[in-house]
C-alpha cells in the first residue's frame, strides 16, 4: 500500500484542530487522506493512516463520520475509513484493519516482543503439574487429548512441545494486529493481544496476552466485565456478563457467560459455561454446566451435562491437590452429585448423590451410578432405555454452534460405535462372569460399586439388545451400500459387499474428545509423529483422514464381531446367518424404541401434573397440563419414536426381501 508525506496545508490544518507529533516527517498518509476528520490526535513513532470516507450507523440512528478524535497513537498503521475516538491513554505498536470501529477505550497496546497467547502452558487436570498443555491457535480436541493423557510417550510429548513453540514462535512479534470490522467500545486495557477480523467487543474489563481468532463466518464477541489473561479463542465463541477466563484455550462455538469463572483449562467446541467455576479441567466436545454452585475440577469431560450443585474433589488432605478423574464422552450429574477422584465414570451414565469410593465404571457404559446410604450402587446399561440418552444423541448435531466453514474439532455423534459397543461387550462379559462366580449372590461387589441381582440381569439383557443394535445397524448399512451386480447369485453379491475393505478398525477403539478411531491407528500415527518431522498440518489431516474414515474402519470391526458369532468370516456366511442377524437388529431396535416410548409416558403421568391447574378439580388441571405440555401422542419426540419403530421395521422387510 502506497503512502506519502502529509502536505504543508493538511500539516498545517491537522495542527490547527489541535493535533501534535514528535515529528510531522513520521507521519504518512495514502492519497485521499483528508485531514478534516483528523481532530486533537498525538503520533509518535511511525504513523500510517488511511482514507477516511466512511460513516458508521448506530443503534437509534446516530450516524458518526469515520476519524480520528481524542486519540494518542504511538506507532501505529491505521487502515481505511477507520473511526477511533476518545483513547483515554493511547494505542501503542498496533495495524488496525479497515473498517473498524474503537471508541472510549482506555488503552491498547503490545509491550515487547509477544506470542499472543500461544505456547502458555495450561495445568490442565492435575493441579499439581505433569500435564501442562501449551497451547495454540489451532488446537484441536484430538491433540490435545493425545498430549494430555500420553504423557508415558516421552518422546512424543516432547516432539509436540517443540512443534507448538515453533509456531508460537513464528507468529511472536512486536507489533500487534487488530482485523478488519471490527467494534471495540467502552473497554478497558488490551494488552499483547491480536484481534481477528469482525470482533465485537463491548465493555470488556481486560484483555491480556492473547488471540481472538475471529472471522467473517464466525466472529467473536466479549461483552461486559469479562477479563481474560493468557488464552487463545477460536472463532465463533461468546463471552459475556463479567466471565473470567485465565490460562485457558477456548473452542469454536462456546459460549461463556453469567460471572463464569474458567481456569487452567481447556474448553472444545460447542462447550457451555454459566454461573458455575471450571479449575483445570479438559472439556471436550460439548461439556456443559449452566447453574450455579457447579464445580467442574480436575477432570476430563466430553458431551456432559452437569446439574446444579454438582462437584468433584481432586484432593484427600494429604499431598494436595493431585488426583483427577475422567467421565467418558455423554455422561451426566444430577443436581448436588459429588465425586471423589481419582474415578473414572463410564460412557452415556448417569451420576446421583455423593460417591467417595473411587468407582471405576468405565467397562459399564450407559449406567446409573447411585448413591445409596453412603454406598455406590451401579445399574449397567439402564441408560439405554431411557428417553433422556436418545433426546441426548438427537440434540447435539443440532446444537453446533460453529458457523466456521473451517471446523478444528472432528466429532462423531454416533450414540453406538465401536468404542461403546466394545465396552458393552466387555461390560456383558463381566456381569455373566460375577453370576457364575456367586450364582447364589443378590448384592455383588465390582470396582467399588455394588450391583444388585435384578440389576445384573437387566444389565446383560440391555447390552445384548445394544450390541445386536449396533451389529445389526452396521450390517444393513453395509448391505445398502453398494449396488447389487445383476446377473449374480445373492450369496455372491453378499459375499463381495460383506467383505470389509480393510483389516484397519478391528481390535480396541479410543475417542480422542470427540474423534472415534481404531487404536492401531492413533498408535501409527503417534509412532509416526516420534518418529518423522510431522506439522501441526500434517496432523491434523491424519485426524481427518481417520474421521473420514469411520464407516470402513467401522465395518471392520463389526464383520470381526459378527464373525465371532457366526464362527467364519463374513464373507462366508450363509445366507440364513445374515437373515436371522436382521431379523435380531429388527427385534431388539423395536424393544430398545418401546422401553424408550414407555419411559417417556412417565413424563405424562399424573405425578408430573402436580402443580397445574392449582385452583381447580382434576378437569381443570388436566386440561391446564394439555395446554402447555400438549398430548404424550402429539408429542414431537414420541411421534419420531413411532416414526422410527416404523421405519426401521420397514427398513428389516425390506432387507430380508432382498436377501431372498
Amino acid at each position: 500500500m502506497d503512502y506519502r508525506h502529509l502536505t504543508a496545508q493538511e500539516e498545517r490544518q491537522l495542527r490547527e484542530q489541535g493535533c501534535t507529533a514528535d515529528s510531522w516527517d513520521n507521519v504518512l498518509v495514502r492519497d485521499g487522506f483528508d485531514a478534516e476528520y483528523v481532530i486533537d490526535a498525538h503520533f509518535s513513532g511511525p504513523i500510517r493512516l488511511g482514507v477516511f470516507r466512511r460513516e458508521f450507523d448506530l443503534p437509534g440512528g446516530l450516524k458518526i463520520h469515520s476519524g480520528i478524535a481524542h486519540a494518542r497513537l504511538h506507532n501505529c498503521e491505521v487502515g481505511d475509513d477507520c473511526h477511533l475516538w476518545n483513547i483515554h491513554n493511547y494505542i501503542a505498536n498496533y495495524r488496525i484493519g479497515r473498517n473498524t470501529c474503537i471508541e472510549n477505550v482506555n488503552a491498547i497496546l503490545v509491550d515487547g516482543t509477544t506470542r499472543f497467547g500461544n505456547g502458555v502452558r495450561v495445568s490442565v487436570m492435575n493441579e499439581g503439574g505433569g500435564r501442562e498443555i501449551p497451547i495454540y491457535d489451532h488446537l484441536s480436541a484430538s491433540l490435545a487429548y493425545i498430549l494430555t493423557l500420553y504423557r508415558h510417550r516421552t518422546v512424543l510429548v516432547e516432539k509436540l512441545d517443540r512443534m507448538i513453540d515453533a509456531y508460537a514462535d513464528s507468529v511472536a512479534s512486536d507489533y500487534g494486529e487488530i482485523g478488519e470490522d471490527v467494534c471495540i467500545l467502552n473497554t478497558g486495557s488490551i494488552k499483547n493481544v491480536r484481534v481477528g477480523d469482525c470482533a465485537r467487543i463491548t465493555g470488556t474489563s481486560r484483555l491480556k496476552n492473547g488471540t481472538i481468532c475471529s472471522n467473517r463466518e464466525a466472529p467473536v464477541l466479549l461483552g461486559s466485565g469479562v477479563k481474560c489473561t493468557d488464552f487463545i479463542i477460536a472463532s465463533g465463541v461468546e463471552i459475556s456478563d463479567s466471565t473470567i477466563v485465565d490460562k485457558c484455550f477456548v473452542g469454536q462455538g462456546c459460549i461463556f457467560d453469567k460471572h463464569y469463572s474458567a481456569g487452567d483449562s481447556l474448553f472444545f467446541s460447542n462447550c457451555q459455561g454459566m454461573h458455575g467455576e471450571a479449575a483445570a479441567i479438559f472439556a471436550g466436545p460439548y461439556t456443559v454446566t449452566h447453574h450455579k454452585s457447579t464445580l467442574l475440577i480436575a477432570g476430563m469431560f466430553s458431551f456432559l451435562n452437569a446439574g446444579s450443585g454438582s462437584n468433584q474433589s481432586n484432593h484427600m488432605y494429604k499431598l494436595g491437590p493431585i488426583h483427577q478423574g475422567l467421565a467418558e464422552r455423554g455422561a451426566k450429574t444430577t443436581s448436588d452429585s459429588y465425586l471423589l477422584w481419582p474415578s473414572r465414570i463410564g460412557a452415556f451414565s448417569l451420576v446421583m448423590g455423593r460417591h467417595t469410593h473411587h468407582a471405576d465404571t468405565a467397562d459399564m457404559p450407559f449406567s446409573y451410578l447411585i448413591e445409596n446410604q453412603s454406598e455406590s450402587y451401579l445399574v449397567p446399561g439402564a441408560n439405554l432405555r431411557t428417553v433422556g440418552t436418545i433426546r441426548d444423541a438427537q440434540k447435539w448435531p443440532k446444537r453446533d454452534n460453529r458457523r466456521d466453514s473451517h471446523k478444528i474439532d472432528r466429532i462423531n455423534f454416533n450414540l453406538l460405535s465401536p468404542h461403546t459397543v466394545q465396552k458393552m461387550w466387555k461390560g456383558r462379559e463381566i456381569l455373566k462372569q460375577l453370576m457364575k462366580d456367586h450364582p447364589s449372590y443378590d448384592l455383588f461387589e465390582w470396582n467399588h460399586c455394588k450391583i444388585r441381582r435384578s440389576a445384573l440381569e437387566h444389565g446383560i439383557e440391555y447390552y445384548t439388545l445394544g450390541i445386536t443394535k449396533f451389529l445389526g445397524n452396521s450390517l444393513i448399512s453395509r448391505l445398502n451400500k453398494d449396488e447389487w451386480t445383476k446377473g449374480e447369485s445373492v450369496e455372491t453379491n453378499l459375499h463381495r459387499i460383506l467383505k470389509p475393505d480393510s483389516e484397519i478398525g478391528t481390535g480396541d477403539w479410543v475417542d480422542l474428545a470427540g474423534l472415534l478411531a481404531p487404536r492401531t491407528e492413533v498408535s501409527r500415527l503417534m509412532d509416526d509423529i516420534e518418529h518423522n518431522d510431522m506439522s501441526w498440518q500434517d496432523i491434523e489431516a491424519r485426524f481427518g483422514e481417520l474421521h473420514a474414515n469411520y464407516y470402513s474402519y467401522e465395518w471392520s470391526w463389526a464383520a470381526e464381531k459378527l464373525a465371532e458369532l457366526w464362527n467364519c468370516p463374513v464373507e462366508e456366511a450363509s445366507l440364513q446367518q445374515v437373515r436371522d442377524m436382521v431379523t435380531c437388529w429388527q427385534k431388539a431396535v423395536v424393544d430398545l424404541d418401546q422401553m424408550v416410548y414407555e419411559d417417556a409416558k412417565k413424563e405424562f403421568d399424573l405425578n408430573s401434573q402436580t402443580g397445574f391447574g392449582v385452583d381447580g378439580n382434576a378437569e381443570q388441571r388436566q386440561a391446564d397440563f394439555h395446554n402447555v405440555r400438549g398430548s404424550f401422542d402429539e408429542n414431537p419426540f414420541v411421534q419420531a419414536v413411532l416414526e422410527h419403530i416404523d421405519r426401521k421395521t420397514r427398513l428389516g422387510q425390506e432387507t430380508l426381501e432382498k436377501l431372498k
